[in-house]
C-alpha cells in the first residue's frame, strides 16, 4: 500500500474525518468510516468500485490451489479423491483409505473388520453405525452430520428423508464441511425438494472449492464453460486436474483440442495430474482395486 493510500485509509472516505475507531468496508477493504451514517451516506459514490473489487478479492480466494488432501493415518499417503476409495470411521472419527481398511481382511491375518485405527469391533447393523454417527455429532463431528445426511437421503437405518439430509448438510456445512456444500449444490441444482436455483448451486459450489472439494471445482469448470465463461472454466479445470482430478484433465485435454487451452497449460496440467496421482497411490490400494475389478467381471 502506498503513502497515499495510507493517508487515504486513515480518514473517513464520507466525512473526511480523521480518527482511531475507523472502520473498513468490511466488501472490498479500500475505505474506512466513521460510523454506519457515514458509510451509507458514502455508497452512492462507492457501490461501483466497491463491487468490482470485493469480486476481484472472492476471485483471489476462489482461484487459489488448496491445500493437498490430507493423509490417511495409518499409511501416511494422500487419501484419495474418491469417496468410495476412503471409510469414515464412526468410532474414532479418523477417515482412512480403502487400502488401509480392508489390507488385514485381504492378507488373510483377520476376518473381522476391526477399526484399523483404534481396533473397535466394525458396527452389526446401519442402526449401530448410525448411533456412532450421533455420537460424532454430539462431539460436533462435521464429517459425521453430513454422513448421516447421506443415511437419511437413501435411508440407510433411518427413515428416508430428504429435509432431514439437507438440515444435516447445512449444519455440517456452517461447521466447514466442504463435502455438504457441493451435496447442497447438487440438490439446488436437481431441485431435489427445493426450488431448482443454479446461483444458490454456484454458491455451495463454489464454498466447497474454497474448502478443497475437488470433484465440486470440476462441476463449476463445467458449469462455467456452459455459461460461455471459457477462461474461468480453464482454471477450474487446471486446479482439479492438478490435485489428481480424472474427469478435469478430460476437459483440459478437451480445451486443448478446441484452442482454449494452451500447449504449456496442456503439458503442465499433465504433469501435475500424474504427481498428484503418484502421492495417491499404493500396493494396498492397488491390490484392493484389483480384487474389486475381478469380482465385477
Amino acid at each position: 500500500m502506498s503513502a497515499v493510500d495510507n493517508i487515504i485509509m486513515s480518514k473517513c472516505a464520507a466525512c473526511g474525518k480523521d480518527r482511531d475507531t475507523l472502520k473498513a468496508c468490511t466488501a472490498c477493504k479500500l475505505v474506512k468510516y466513521c460510523n454506519v451514517t457515514c458509510q451509507k451516506a458514502h455508497r452512492p459514490k462507492h457501490k461501483k468500485e466497491c463491487k468490482k473489487r470485493a469480486a476481484e478479492i472472492f476471485d483471489e480466494a476462489l482461484f487459489k490451489t488448496p491445500p493437498p488432501n490430507e493423509d490417511c493415518p495409518i499409511c501416511f499417503l494422500r487419501l484419495p479423491l474418491i469417496e468410495s476409495d476412503k471409510l469414515f470411521k464412526s468410532c474414532c472419527g479418523k477417515m482412512i483409505c480403502t487400502g488401509c481398511g480392508y489390507a488385514d481382511v485381504i492378507a488373510r491375518r483377520s476376518a473381522e473388520h476391526n477399526c484399523p485405527f483404534c481396533r473397535t469391533p466394525a458396527p452389526t447393523s446401519e442402526e449401530e453405525e448410525n448411533e456412532r454417527l450421533r455420537m460424532r455429532i454430539e462431539a460436533g463431528d462435521s464429517y459425521a452430520m453430513y454422513d448421516l445426511g447421506n443415511r437419511y437421503q437413501r435411508g440407510g437405518g433411518v427413515p428416508q428423508d430428504s429435509n432431514k439430509a439437507l438440515e444435516l448438510w447445512h449444519q455440517a456445512a456452517k461447521l466447514g464441511c466442504a463435502k455438504s456444500h457441493s451435496k447442497i449444490g447438487n440438490v439446488y441444482d436437481n431441485g431435489e425438494g427445493v426450488e431448482q436455483g443454479d446461483k444458490k448451486a454456484k454458491y455451495h459450489w463454489e464454498r466447497a472449492a474454497m474448502g478443497g472439494d475437488v470433484p465440486a471445482r470440476c462441476i463449476l469448470g463445467i458449469f462455467e464453460a456452459e455459461a460461455g465463461n471459457m477462461n474461468r472454466a480453464v482454471k477450474h479445470f487446471m486446479i482439479s486436474a492438478g490435485c489428481g482430478c480424472d474427469d478435469s484433465l478430460k476437459q483440459i485435454q478437451y480445451g486443448f483440442s478446441d484452442g482454449h487451452v494452451t500447449k504449456d497449460d496442456f503439458e503442465r496440467a499433465l504433469r501435475a495430474h500424474k504427481e498428484s496421482k503418484d502421492e495417491m497411490q499404493s500396493d494396498h490400494r492397488d491390490t484392493l482395486r484389483h480384487r474389486l475389478n475381478d469380482q465385477r467381471d
